[in-house]
């Protein structure tokens, strides 16, 4: 079993930015040969980037919704026409050698756990391709900072039905392009950000019908610092009752981005209401009519990515962990980055930060105390 003071499990945002704070507060890697506090880093990821890697390949730097800078290291300029996917992971993947963060991969958490004492342990395997493939491995953490995202954890609500349909159905996550949907009629599920880019996207190619449970809140408002700070404020309530987070459109509402407005334009934002159940050939609506379809693309985002934290059995009757300012409220040891109110990428940077003060001082009040 390996000790180490601080270990991040994910090397997105939100776990790089936090590794780049205890960097610059005099963390080292736990295998460097240095006194004092240490830190290791762990993604399950083959290559750096998060998410971004795993990307459709049509999202393009010019319209790609959600960039912001890593602490300490701006993005380089990039071509708008250039595919997020290849120009993100380049950057992560500089990132991380510039701060030596050391990031060990493709290492996936199996379960963390209590086991008396100070410390939390992790149990983890070492992923396919790697040196030791198949093996297990144990740390002993004084705290655990989890930035495991949602994007390995995608939602698709159940209907009846549903095993029937005789076309394709996708999530966002398995999206490629809109070329695999040339000349077919594609019902696009979702209410966000996502539903809305991929249906414009899409209508080029096929035909589309849009759908959601409840008609879209849109506003011209700008999302300024008052709203942002609203926004979050509404999530962070939610969670700190141990309320499943929500999304933060579900606080601002949709705003118009250049895609909602070509999708308007050209005839194609016409919100349908959901469907009743799925058939071999489409989908059954309420009032009984039939809408036909090739393909479903279900935009209905994300959940967060936490089974392994199951064994701590923090879950509420309702669904959710109660956190505040991004600590386990009922495990202190673990704090919990991109979830609730740190979801966004500026959010995900400032959870870091803060998360990583809150471990220093108290590492500080215990030695002064010893």
């Amino acid at each position: 079993m390996t000790p180490v003071d601080v270990l991040v499990i994910g090397a997105g945002q939100a776990g790089l930015s936090a590794a780049y704070h205890l960097r610059r507060r005099g963390f080292s890697p736990v295998d460097e040969a240095a006194a004092g506090a240490t830190f290791a880093v762990l993604d399950a990821n083959a290559a750096p980037g998060g998410a971004w890697q795993h990307r459709w390949e049509s999202l393009r730097m010019g319209t790609v919704n959600g960039i912001h800078e890593l602490p300490g290291h701006p993005v380089p300029p990039a071509d708008p026409a250039g595919a997020s996917r290849d120009v993100l992971p380049a950057y992560f993947a500089e990132y991380e050698e510039m701060f030596d963060l050391r990031v060990r991969r493709p290492v996936s958490v199996r379960a963390v756990r209590r086991a008396g004492g100070e410390r939390l342990v992790v149990e983890t395997s070492e992923g396919a391709g790697t040196e030791g493939a198949g093996s297990e491995g144990q740390w002993a953490a004084r705290y655990v900072v989890n930035a495991t995202g949602t994007w390995t954890q995608p939602f698709v609500p159940r209907f009846p039905g549903q095993e029937r349909f005789r076309g394709r159905q996708l999530h966002v996550a398995d999206y490629v392009s809109a070329e695999a949907f040339a000349g077919q009629r594609v019902i696009v599920v979702g209410a966000g950000i996502s539903a809305v880019q991929l249906l414009e996207e899409i209508s080029h190619v096929a035909e589309t019908v849009w759908m959601t449970r409840r008609e879209p809140e849109w506003t011209d408002a700008a999302f300024d610092e008052s709203a942002r700070i609203a926004a979050i404020a509404g999530v962070e309530e939610r969670v700190s009752r141990g309320l499943p987070p929500g999304s933060v459109i579900s606080v601002t509402g949709m705003h118009w981005t250049p895609w909602a407005l070509a999708a308007r334009e050209r005839g194609v934002l016409v919100r349908h209401p959901m469907f009743a159940s799925i058939e071999e050939d489409g989908v059954r609506m309420a009032d009984g009519s039939f809408v036909a379809a090739d393909a479903i693309l279900w935009a209905t985002g994300f959940r967060p990515a936490l089974r392994h934290l199951a064994p701590l059995r923090l879950r509420t009757p309702e669904g959710g962990i109660r956190a505040s300012h991004g600590r386990a409220i009922d495990e202190p040891r673990l704090f919990l980055l991109g979830y609730g109110p740190s979801a966004s990428t500026v959010g995900a940077n400032r959870a870091g930060r803060d998360a990583v003060r809150a471990i220093v001082a108290e590492m500080t009040a215990a030695r002064d105390a010893a």
